[in-house]
């Protein structure tokens, strides 16, 4: 039930920025003075969308406003020209929503349950206990089949102590990052691990895709012989999954890798300078 309930807010949080995203491309074909709608006028909007479309109301109410809001930054963005203009999405790759902390609907219980919105208490394996005021949460599906949870806090008094050190550093070809000190961060190559197994199924993947290409079904009812859908094939979708959980885990070990490399970069240091560097240009 809570998998089907995830899956429907995906759908709606999806619906209502393409329905927003439409809506703001069709006014400014019809009226190319009229001005952007920002995120509270969308979020006026959303209720009339409700009227028309009630099953939206099955979804958290505040995902399909934070749905508003993270149109409304994307257009910023583009006016300001950082980012490109928004496009639709669409549910072939990894999906998320998030929901606004309101009244207590959200709450960490122990080191492997919280309370979300419209799903009750949800288990989750691993993680580190949220410290602090919490202000949002993201849920989000990965092209693996994963579910992860990502929960904002406000803390205070995080100040680090001061060392008064300061260090410089670059990036360089054969490691991570050079220091002045001489010290380097060497670039792991966490893939070389996992390189057979995924050499195998990335060959099972090919090989059951274009096998899944060839097959065909015969429609009784039409009389017509149709194509089937990629879903059908179970072991195409195993393998697929199986090259996506491995690419997942040598992605995490990168992340962990910075994650663990920065904090202790920050901690040990006040002052860190580094230089813009092409590295594409360079290789």
């Amino acid at each position: 039930a809570q998998r089907n309930q995830l899956w429907q807010t995906f759908g709606c949080v999806r619906f209502v920025w393409n329905q927003m995203l439409n809506m703001q491309i069709e006014r400014r074909k019809n009226n190319p003075e009229a001005k952007f709608v920002n995120a509270f006028g969308m979020n006026n909007l959303l209720k009339q969308l409700k009227v028309e479309y009630p099953w939206l109301k099955q979804a958290e109410s505040t995902a399909l406003q934070s749905a508003n809001r993270n149109l409304a930054d994307a257009f910023q963005r583009f006016f300001k020209g950082q980012n490109k203009f928004p496009r639709f999405k669409s549910g072939k790759y990894s999906q998320s929503y998030n929901s606004k902390y309101v009244n207590g609907n959200i709450k960490v219980l122990d080191c492997h349950h919280i309370k979300l919105p419209k799903l009750g208490i949800v288990y989750f394996r691993a993680g580190r206990l949220p410290m602090g005021k919490i202000k949002n949460v993201t849920v989000r599906l990965n092209v693996a089949g994963q579910y992860y949870i990502t929960v904002l806090v406000e803390s205070e008094n995080q100040t680090l102590p001061k060392t008064s050190k300061y260090i410089g550093g670059n990036l360089g070809l054969k490691s991570l990052l050079n220091l002045s000190d001489g010290c380097k961060e060497p670039i792991n190559h966490f893939e070389d691990k996992y390189r057979k197994k995924l050499y195998r199924w990335e060959k099972l993947r090919s090989r059951r895709f274009l096998k899944a290409q060839q097959e065909i079904a015969w429609d009784h009812h039409n009389k017509v012989l149709v194509p089937r859908q990629l879903d059908d094939f179970k072991n195409y979708q195993k393998a697929r999954i199986m090259v996506a959980k491995y690419r997942q885990k040598i992605a995490n070990q990168r992340l962990d890798q910075l994650q663990k490399f920065t904090t202790k970069l920050v901690k040990k240091y006040d002052i860190i300078v580094l230089e813009k560097l092409n590295t594409k240009g360079m290789m």
